[in-house]
C-alpha cells in the first residue's frame, strides 16, 4: 500500500445522482501537509464570543459569556488570542476580557462559540508555510442554524493570511485527534455518518483525509450516535498528550450511556499501535460524579478530556468533585510534565455539552 502521507490529494464528490467522482482539492498538491499535535508551538488561539440567547437561554447566557472570558484571559498569559465577536457584543467582550492587550477582538458574524468544529484545521509542510483546512461545517449534521458559522473557516483562513485548502469531506475539528507524527484517533459515529458523509466509507474517507493532514494511520473508535449534538466527537473521549501517550475517558456511572463506550474505547486504544507501530501508553481520566448542580442540566458535559494545550500551560476543567478534580489534574500534569496546569470553572461552557478544547482552535507556529 502507498504511504498516504504522499499519496497525491484528492477527493471524491458525491453528485446529485450519488455518483462518486474525483474532484481535485482546490489548492495546489505540490506539497506535503501536516496537521501538528496542539502541544507544538502556536502562534495564537482563536475563539468565538460566539453564545447567544437563541441558543444558550436567557439563563445561561450570563455564565456561557463570563466562561468563555475566562478561557481567553487565561490562554492569554501564555499566547496571543484573536477572538471572534459580532460588531454588536465588542463592548460586552471587551469589558469581560478587561481589555487584555494579549486578546485582540476580531468583527465577524457568527452563530455560535465552537470554533474547534467551525474554524479552520491549521497544517504546515517542510517550507515552514501555513494552510487551514475547510472542513465544510454542517450544523454537526444540520442539528443547529449554521449559515454564518459555515463561513467562519473561510473567515479565519484569510485573517490569519494563510491558504485555504477545501475538501468534499464534511466533518469538525473536535472529530480530529493527531500525533503530529502521522497518527489520528477518529470516531466513526461522527465522520461515518450519513448526516455528514452519506455513502463514503472508511476506506474512501482515509483516502480522502490522511493526505490532507498527513496521516499514515487513523486508529477508529467507535464512537456513539445521536446521543449528543456532535455525534460522540473524539476530544470527549480521548487525546493525545504526546506521540505514544494517549489520555482516555472512563465514565464510571452504568447508568451513563458513555459507561459501556468509554470501556470499549479503552479496550480498542490499549490494543492499538501507533503510525511507527508502537503501542500506545494509556493515561485514564475518569469523570466526575460530585458535581456542582447550579447549571447541571441533560446537556452537561463533565469530563476530563477536553482539556487545551497553549505555549507552555495546559488549560483544563474542574467540576467541584474534589477527588476527581485532583486526580485528573495530577494525571495531565505527569502527562506534561514541563506544562502549568490551570484548572478552572467554565460550568457555563459544560452546560451547552462543550468542553474548553471545544471552545478554542490552535493556530502552529
Amino acid at each position: 500500500m502507498l504511504n498516504r502521507r504522499h499519496f497525491l490529494t484528492t477527493s471524491l464528490l458525491l453528485s446529485a445522482g450519488g455518483l462518486l467522482g474525483m474532484e481535485r482539492l482546490l489548492a495546489n498538491t505540490d506539497t506535503t501537509w501536516r496537521m501538528p499535535d496542539e502541544g507544538e508551538p502556536h502562534t495564537r488561539t482563536w475563539m468565538a464570543f460566539g453564545a447567544s440567547e437563541a441558543i444558550w437561554g436567557k439563563k445561561l447566557l450570563p455564565e456561557t459569556r463570563r466562561s468563555l472570558a475566562l478561557i481567553a484571559t487565561t490562554i492569554a498569559k501564555y499566547e496571543p488570542v484573536s477572538l471572534l465577536v459580532r460588531e454588536s457584543e465588542r463592548a460586552m467582550a471587551e469589558e469581560l476580557i478587561q481589555a487584555n492587550p494579549k486578546i485582540s477582538l476580531v468583527t465577524c458574524p457568527i452563530n455560535d462559540l465552537w470554533i474547534r468544529d467551525t474554524g479552520s484545521t491549521f497544517v504546515v509542510n517542510d517550507q515552514n508555510q501555513k494552510a487551514a483546512v475547510n472542513f465544510n461545517f454542517n450544523g454537526w449534521g444540520n442539528k443547529q442554524e449554521h449559515k454564518l458559522d459555515a463561513k467562519v473557516a473561510a473567515f479565519v483562513a484569510q485573517k490569519a493570511g494563510v491558504k485555504a485548502l477545501n475538501t468534499s469531506l464534511i466533518m469538525e475539528g473536535g472529530c480530529i485527534e493527531v500525533d503530529g507524527h502521522g497518527t489520528a484517533i477518529i470516531t466513526e459515529s461522527c465522520v461515518l455518518n450519513k448526516n455528514r458523509n452519506p455513502k463514503v466509507s472508511k476506506a474512501q474517507f482515509e483516502d480522502l483525509l490522511m493526505p490532507l493532514l498527513g496521516l499514515d494511520k487513523i486508529i477508529w473508535l467507535p464512537g456513539i450516535k445521536g446521543k449528543d449534538i456532535t455525534d460522540g466527537h473524539t476530544d470527549f473521549y480521548a487525546r493525545f498528550a504526546r506521540p505514544g501517550v494517549v489520555l482516555a475517558g472512563y465514565d464510571p456511572d452504568p447508568q451513563s450511556y458513555d459507561h459501556e463506550i468509554t470501556l470499549r474505547h479503552l479496550e480498542l486504544l490499549k490494543s492499538a499501535t501507533d503510525a511507527q507501530g508502537k503501542k500506545l501508553q494509556i493515561i485514564t481520566l475518569e469523570a466526575p460524579t460530585d458535581i456542582r448542580t447550579k447549571y447541571l442540566n441533560n446537556e452537561f458535559a463533565s469530563g476530563y478530556i477536553g482539556f487545551y494545550v497553549c505555549n507552555g500551560a495546559v488549560i483544563m476543567q474542574e467540576f467541584g468533585d474534589k477527588a476527581a478534580d485532583s486526580a485528573a489534574r495530577a494525571a495531565i500534569q505527569k502527562a506534561f510534565p514541563e506544562r502549568k496546569i490551570e484548572q478552572l470553572n467554565v460550568d457555563g461552557i459544560a452546560a451547552g455539552g462543550g468542553s474548553i478544547h471545544c471552545a478554542t482552535q490552535q493556530e502552529p507556529a
